[in-house]
């Protein structure tokens, strides 16, 4: 095995180990709490759904890379090589949807209770699973190009390929399903995008103005004393940040090496790492930021 496998496969085992734990916990915490729990909170529902699309995205990208790293022959055939491909794909999209619609419901937990916020905001799990469900159909929908033009390597003329994904490739489109497909993709995220930036810009200035009145009326030891909803405001900010960072580090990271038809070992190393990197550290910042921990009371 050569030293830039050696050290990608460090890479994967040290991002997904630890990153399918954390997603496992994060998921049983939730569906624990509301399973227990009188009422079924939104916020629930949508953290388990992101700790299972991030478990979907470790897995598959993992299962793909293993393959490669470690030189496994046959291991995925075309078959495979379409499930894992297109679920990486479509795990991703769900990531981008399920993280703006924490976002958006927690910047609407914290706003003034006028009549048209009281009206949008999501009380009930019930209420947000449609939303869930139309992520589902919008994503696998926008990844359905990936099961036609995906193939194994095993027999495949390398050189008819357009793109190398692991042990797979990516066989040529027409021009008018490449710009269709891709403009969906590019629609989805900067439709996504703009929501979670200004949920996370009228977060900020919620959390901005709470900051100057507790500064004003209370002692500095008071002020620390916050409400649950802005600390769960401050873990959900947080969240947007590693989200952003590994987004756009990704995107700029894919479009220099796509122009560049790079394949230097150091730049495979991190992109790998861009593209599991929230999927694993997502659910240690909920879990080191989460003070709601269920607890036994004595009375």
């Amino acid at each position: 095995m050569k030293w830039n496998n050696i050290t990608q496969a460090i890479v994967l085992v040290s991002l997904s180990g630890p990153g399918i734990v954390g997603n496992i916990l994060v998921f049983v915490r939730h569906v624990y709490t509301s399973a227990l729990g009188t009422e079924k909170k939104p916020v629930n529902l949508i953290l388990i759904h992101l700790s299972f699309s991030n478990l979907i995205i470790i897995c598959s990208t993992g299962v793909r890379d293993i393959a490669t790293v470690f030189y496994f022959r046959n291991f995925l055939g075309d078959i495979g090589c379409k499930a894992v491909v297109y679920l990486a794909r479509m795990a991703r999209g769900l990531s981008i949807c399920t993280t703006c619609l924490l976002s958006v419901v927690q910047a609407l937990t914290i706003r003034p209770r006028t009549t048209i916020w009281t009206k949008i905001k999501p009380r009930t799990a019930w209420q947000v699973l449609p939303c869930l469900l139309l992520f589902w159909i919008i994503n696998l929908l926008i990844s359905s190009n990936l099961l036609r033009y995906i193939k194994s390597g095993n027999g495949l003329n390398t050189s008819e390929a357009e793109m190398f994904i692991g042990h797979c490739y990516m066989l040529p489109s027409r021009h008018i399903v490449k710009w269709l497909f891709l403009s969906l993709m590019t629609l989805r995220d900067a439709i996504f995008q703009s929501l979670m930036g200004w949920s996370s810009g009228s977060m900020a200035l919620h959390l901005y103005k709470h900051h100057k009145c507790v500064l004003y009326l209370y002692s500095s030891r008071l002020a620390n004393n916050s409400p649950p909803e802005i600390r769960a405001t401050w873990s959900v900010l947080v969240l947007m940040t590693c989200f952003l960072f590994f987004y756009w580090a990704d995107f700029i990271l894919s479009f220099y090496t796509g122009f560049t038809v790079a394949h230097d070992s150091v730049l495979l190393n991190i992109k790998t790492f861009l593209e599991l990197g929230y999927a694993s550290f997502s659910p240690y910042v909920l879990i080191s930021r989460d003070v709601r921990l269920p607890v036994l009371h004595a009375h």
